[in-house]
């Protein structure tokens, strides 16, 4: 798994400079589990680089790191995701019930402290992209970045909040997801909706890529001659790239979320993107190639430690 002096690492990309902020990474569910549309053989015939990052051959667990990206260009500071926070009720949801993290501590290590960052971003509403959304005061749930602007995609806000009944009440969690990590942040009139497209500055572009709910979206980056696409869940491991038709047990519309990954991938490959994951372990962002009428996996990136931390207390 991933040493201490990994949990907070940095490159530049142009004008920006990227922080990755690491709250774990640890084996996560079976790989049978979690990508059942994947044949066991494609673990197996790519075992020399899957593991020891994305795969765990021994138990045949996928591996995954919670991870939030932090931009900083054009005068601001931009944190995507917000991972699984503290102290919160997830029946049901493994390592996210009653979680218990550092993710501030590692923040404030890298340089960043909540009342720095001006923008969140929400790739999609899931419970390890919104959690520290928020933060306990005094018995209240309340916007842990006091100066920031959260930017929600609409499609999530409408279908995992009270208008669709909390996720189509299809599991208790949602409801208990949206009240104390995405309604404050409307009480706090911190939220921004938006759709389709969305311009944060002259760097960050957020584009629609709905499939594994209803408003996935990615984050676009160009500086310079630097391009990188910030895709949240469109991918949860590098095996699909090699096999983008398989989706995560996660993904709510199937054909949809692969329509969305293979248009991404595509760009990516041809416009020689960073492709960055929400949970990719390893060096955690790559480029993509085509392979005729597939896409392989091109070169990872490389970051330098940004401080020696830890994410658990």
């Amino acid at each position: 798994m991933m040493n201490e002096n990994e949990r907070a690492q940095s490159m530049v990309l142009g004008d920006v400079e990227v922080i990755r902020v690491v709250e774990w990474h640890e084996p996560f569910l079976p790989a049978s589990g979690m990508f059942p549309g994947a044949d066991a053989d494609v673990w197996k015939e790519n075992e020399d680089w899957l593991a020891p990052d994305h795969w765990e051959p021994d138990s045949d667990l996928v591996v995954l790191a919670l991870q939030s990206w932090v931009l900083r260009g054009a005068g601001r500071t931009v944190l995507v995701d917000t991972g699984a926070g503290n102290g919160r009720e997830r029946p049901g949801m493994g390592p996210f019930h009653h979680a218990r993290s550092d993710f501030l501590g590692l923040l404030a290590g890298a340089g960043v402290h909540p009342q720095d960052v001006d923008v969140v971003v929400n790739t999609h509403l899931h419970v390890d992209h919104v959690g520290w959304n928020t933060v306990d005061t005094d018995g209240q749930w309340v916007p842990t970045f006091p100066n920031a602007q959260y930017l929600i995609p609409a499609a999530d806000d409408s279908h995992y909040g009270p208008d669709n009944a909390y996720g189509n009440g299809a599991q208790e969690v949602d409801r208990l997801i949206y009240e104390d990590s995405i309604a404050p942040i409307h009480q706090a009139g911190q939220a921004v909706l938006w759709d389709g497209m969305y311009r944060i500055d002259e760097h960050l572009t957020l584009e629609s890529a709905p499939g594994h709910t209803p408003g996935s979206s990615v984050l676009r980056l160009a500086s310079g001659s630097d391009r990188a696409v910030f895709v949240g869940d469109l991918l949860h491991s590098p095996v699909q790239i090699l096999h983008p038709c398989c989706n995560s047990n996660a993904c709510l519309a199937p054909e949809q979320a692969v329509a969305s990954r293979r248009r991404i991938l595509g760009r990516a490959a041809d416009e020689r993107e960073l492709l960055v994951p929400a949970h990719f372990g390893g060096a955690g962002a790559l480029e993509v190639r085509r392979d005729s009428d597939r896409f392989a996996v091109g070169p990872w990136a490389t970051a330098g430690p940004k401080k020696s931390a830890s994410a658990f207390e």
